[in-house]
C-alpha cells in the first residue's frame, strides 16, 4: 500500500509541476520493458493477467510466482512488455486499481533470470497459456482446424464474452441438455474485440 500511494504522490507531484514526458521520474527505466505486479486475486490464471495488462501493450514474458508444492498463486510476479513505453501506462493506470475487492501494486521492475531458468518458459503465447492451463486441469488441448505452421488464433487476448464461452465449454456438464443451447446463446454474445487507442498517462 506505501508503494502504492509513493507512485501516486509522484504522479500528482509531476502533474502539478507540468514535468514533461523527458523529465518523469519513469525515465529512469527506459532501460527495462519488465514491471513487477502484486496483490493480484489468487484465483487469476496466466491468461487473466495477459488479459488485463495487455491494456497497455503486448506482453512477451509473463512469470506468475506459484508455491512450489501446491502450484497455487501467489497473486505477484513480473511481466515484459514489447514497448517499454507500455510499463509507464500499466504503473500509472494499473497500480492501485481494484481486482476482485483487492489493491493491486504494479512498478518498474529490472527482472534477472536465475541461472537454472528457461526465458522461453516464461515468454507469452496464447497457445502456450492454454496449453499450460488446459495441462494443469488434465485436459488435452484440442488443435482441430489448426494447420501446422500457422499462427493459432488463441494468440489474441480474447474478449470478456470469449473468456466466458470457452469456461462454459470447459466446465458445464456434457449431460445437461441446455448445454447446446446456453453456448450457443454465448456465441451470439461475442463482439468483435475492441481496436481503438489505449488510455494515456496525464501529461504535462
Amino acid at each position: 500500500m506505501n508503494q502504492i500511494r509513493a507512485i501516486q504522490a509522484l504522479n500528482k507531484r509531476e502533474i502539478e509541476n507540468g514535468i514533461s514526458p523527458e523529465a518523469s521520474w519513469h525515465t529512469d527505466y527506459r532501460d527495462t520493458a519488465f514491471i513487477n505486479f502484486g496483490g493480484l486475486p489468487y484465483e487469476l490464471t496466466e491468461g487473466d493477467i495477459i488479459t488485463i495488462f495487455s491494456q497497455y501493450g503486448e506482453p512477451v514474458f509473463l512469470k506468475l510466482a506459484r508455491d512450489k508444492e501446491s502450484g497455487k498463486s501467489k497473486g505477484f510476479g513480473w511481466l515484459k512488455y514489447e514497448d517499454q513505453r507500455s510499463c509507464d501506462l500499466a504503473v500509472d493506470n494499473l497500480g492501485g486499481a481494484e481486482i476482485a475487492g483487492r489493491l493491486v501494486r504494479v512498478d518498474h521492475a529490472r527482472y534477472k533470470a536465475r541461472d537454472d531458468e528457461d526465458p522461453e518458459e516464461f515468454a507469452v503465447g496464447w497457445a502456450d497459456i492454454l496449453r499450460k492451463e488446459k495441462a494443469a486441469r488434465g485436459e488435452a488441448l484440442e488443435t482441430e482446424g489448426e494447420d501446422e505452421g500457422e499462427e493459432p488464433e488463441a494468440r489474441r487476448p480474447m474478449i470478456k464474452e470469449e473468456l466466458e464461452l470457452q469456461k462454459l465449454i470447459q466446465e458445464h456438464d456434457d449431460d445437461d441438455p441446455m448445454k447446446g443451447f446456453l453456448i450457443e446463446e454465448k456465441k451470439r454474445e461475442k463482439s468483435p474485440p475492441f481496436t481503438g487507442g489505449r488510455e494515456r498517462r496525464p501529461s504535462g
